[in-house]
Parts: structure tokens; C-alpha cells; sequence
């Protein structure tokens, strides 16, 4: 039978009790329902199996020793329930439930199965739960998503590949290739548009129609592949039409369709898998200048997503002078700066404070210094580093995209 602590998030949180037969139920009742309020979560408990697995996050509680025979023979259908993920077992202080706990674990890992225990004080307990739980609501985000792959990622990202198949096995995501001579074509076809936007720089207002019809093709584009996310081989617009994807790029974060430049599909993922996560856009850039010894690095690039700034302005793109570039002026305060590979098996990720916004001539338009919380971590970047774009977004999220990336490494 279900008992609800709270019933507003019933598919968010279940947790299935494990019990020996051997005490005495209304004393495991009393225990068990302690021991939940002092952790204070949203919940369903459940004595029966049937549904497991179908909810954010499931949990198995083991209430008491000698359960670790009820597992065993439960494992074979909770296996084919659970698709390859961690068991998580939770464990309370009393009733031997911990020791159980330890015995299951170990039995799971000898079968080639990984999992963890919950356990220990009440705040952390509740803590560990509500990061599981964002990791598994972002998983779910994700799985069946489509990404485009607008022409093939730029010459110069020779490490920057995708493993279609290692993405969609851990994540669930289909990479969708789409060739850029539909982007050109649709964006040529395009009714002159609105343009939003002003700039005291003639060749910059010249500029701003042709930047609006290369984002009402790429929307199009998007629409009509069921796109949630895509990357574009953008230089290729400075010959073809003569503009740049910046504005398309900012809007299309804004509006929720996440969107990295240069075809850069590890850039792109780490976006994705960061407005999943923590529901925010992720600034797209590469380092330009970093000093070990302070932890100091300025990242920069020449589109920024609007939905991240509180000002900005319009220029050139930096390294053509074509077109319209973006320079955006994000809050200060903490960052975090997050990057994945294509095939999933490296990450990187640490935290820092965005300490000034500047707009020096000799850089991408958009730049952000930022101090390393760990400056020690700077050196990473030079010895180390997963391609050349990183992705920076507002807020400390190293302990939440950690157990993130745990947990796709996890499956089996």
C-alpha cells in the first residue's frame, strides 16, 4: 500500500522497502516513517515492485537486515526494469539496515552492476536525494532528443569529433545531419524581416537583415526537423552570404533551441546537457589568455546568448570584419565552466567568478574574465584539455554536473 508524505510530486520520488519478515511491522512502520520526516522529502513508499522504475528516481530502502536474499531473487526482474542504471539503496542507522545495504551492494557489483548506498546524516541524505533526482529529470530531458549538425564541424576542430553511438547509447540523443546548403538556400528565399535591433555603424545596420534571415531559416530549419538543439558551421555564411550566425545563435539560446557555433558537437552537448540540468543557456568560448599562477583566464567569442546578458552591443565578427558580431556584457559573479567530449568518456569542469566584462580590440567580441576558484586548475587547460570552446554558465554547478557525468558513466 502507498503512503504519501506529499502527493504533488507522486512520479517524481519513490521509494521501495525491503523488509524481513523476521520483525515486527508495526515497530518498522514507526522507524521508517521517523526516519523519512527527519530527512524531509517529497515521497511514495511502497512495499511492491510492480512499477519500479518508472518514476524521476527510485529508491530501494532497506529497512532491516537479513533482506539480502529478497533482493537476490527480485534482481532478475529489477534488472529488466532499471535498463542498465545504478541501483541506489537507501540506509538508515538502525535495524542492521545499513550492513544489508553493504552486503546488496557488493552482491550488485560481483554481478557487474553498480549502484550506491544513501547514507548518513539527515541533511546530507536529503541533499544526495535532490541531486539524484536533478540528475535523473535531466536524463529524462534529454533522452529522445534531436540535434542537427549543420554542415560538417569547421576544419580547424580536429579533437572536436562525436561518437553518434556512444551519445545516443548514454544520453538517448540522435545527431541529425542536415547539409548547409539548405540554411543558405532557405536564407536567401527569406522575406526582408524585422530587424530588433539598432547600431550606430552603417555596415553594421547594412548587416543586421541579412543576420535575421539566416535566423528565420535556421528556426525554420529547426521546426521542421524537430530540432531541439543544433550546431552550425557558421563560417562558411562569410562567403556564402556574406554575414555571420551570431544573432541566429544568441536568439535561438534564448528561445530555448540550444545552439553551438563552428559545428561543434561537444560544445553542443555540454549545452545541452547544462540546460537540462540547471534550465540555463551556456556561453560558448575559447580561452585567449590564461595565467597559471592567478587562475585568471579570458575566454572570449562573438556571440552570446541574450536569455545570459544584461547588456550588449553590436559589431563586426572579429576575425572577418563581416557581418554582425555580438559584444554581451554577462553579471558578475559566479561561474561555472563545463566541457564533455564527443564520445562522452572526458569532462571537464570547474568553478570561478566572472570578475569584469571587457571589449579589447585584438579579441572575439564578447569577453569574460574569470578567476578560477581552484587556480590550480588553470594549468588543465594547457596540459590537458578537451578541444579549445568551453562552455560558461552563471552559478557554482561543479557538485551537480559531477554527479551528472557519474552517472552516465555508471551504466552497464
Amino acid at each position: 500500500m502507498w503512503r504519501y508524505k506529499l502527493t504533488h510530486m507522486d512520479n517524481a520520488l519513490k521509494i521501495y522497502t525491503l523488509t524481513s519478515a523476521l520483525h515486527d511491522a508495526e515497530s518498522i512502520r514507526r522507524t521508517t516513517q521517523c526516519f523519512l520526516d527527519t530527512i524531509g522529502i517529497d515521497y511514495g513508499l511502497c512495499d511492491d515492485f510492480g512499477d519500479f522504475g518508472t518514476s524521476d528516481l527510485c529508491l530501494i530502502f532497506v529497512r532491516t537486515g537479513g533482506t539480502e536474499g529478497l533482493f537476490r531473487e527480485l534482481l532478475p526482474r529489477l534488472t529488466q526494469k532499471n535498463a542498465g542504471r545504478p541501483f541506489y539503496l537507501l540506509a538508515s542507522e538502525t535495524n542492521n539496515s545499513l550492513a544489508a545495504s553493504l552486503e546488496i551492494l557488493s552482491f550488485l557489483r560481483q554481478q557487474g552492476l553498480t549502484g550506491e548506498v544513501v547514507h548518513g546524516k539527515a541533511d546530507y541524505v536529503r541533499n544526495r536525494i535532490e541531486q539524484l533526482l536533478s540528475v535523473q529529470r535531466a536524463r529524462r530531458r534529454l533522452h529522445g532528443m534531436r540535434l542537427g549538425i549543420i554542415g560538417e564541424p569547421s576544419d580547424w576542430l580536429i579533437s572536436s569529433q562525436a561518437d553518434s553511438a556512444a551519445i545516443m547509447q548514454h544520453l538517448g540523443i540522435s545527431l541529425i545531419d542536415l547539409p548547409i546548403d539548405e540554411l543558405v538556400r532557405r536564407a536567401k528565399s527569406v522575406a526582408t524581416p524585422d530587424v530588433p535591433y539598432s547600431s550606430g555603424r552603417a555596415e553594421i545596420q547594412a548587416a543586421l537583415p541579412g543576420a535575421m534571415s539566416i535566423y528565420e531559416a535556421l528556426k525554420a530549419m529547426a521546426t521542421d526537423s524537430n530540432l531541439q538543439g543544433l550546431t552550425l558551421r557558421c563560417f562558411d555564411l562569410l562567403t556564402s552570404l556574406h554575414n555571420t550566425g551570431c544573432i541566429a545563435l544568441a536568439r535561438l539560446n534564448a528561445e530555448g533551441i540550444t545552439s553551438s557555433c563552428e559545428g561543434d558537437v561537444p560544445a553542443l552537448l555540454s549545452m545541452v546537457v547544462a540546460r537540462a540540468l540547471l534550465g540555463t543557456s551556456g556561453f560558448q568560448a575559447n580561452p585567449a589568455r590564461i595565467d597559471v599562477e592567478t587562475g585568471e583566464i579570458l575566454f572570449a567569442h562573438c556571440t552570446i546568448p541574450f536569455d545570459l546578458v544584461d547588456d550588449y552591443s553590436l559589431d563586426t565578427h572579429f576575425e572577418s570584419g563581416i557581418g554582425v558580431g555580438i559584444c554581451g556584457h554577462m553579471p558578475e559573479g559566479p561561474v561555472t565552466i563545463f566541457k564533455v567530449s564527443g564520445d562522452l568518456s572526458r569532462h571537464f569542469v570547474c568553478e570561478g567568478e566572472l570578475t569584469a566584462s571587457q571589449s579589447a580590440p585584438n579579441y572575439c567580441r564578447t569577453q569574460q574574465l574569470i578567476r578560477l576558484c581552484s587556480p590550480q586548475q588553470a594549468s588543465c587547460f594547457l596540459t590537458n584539455p578537451i578541444g579549445n570552446h568551453h562552455i560558461i554558465m552563471p552559478g557554482h554547478h561543479r557538485r551537480l554536473i559531477e554527479a551528472f557525468m557519474q552517472d552516465v558513466l555508471s551504466e552497464k
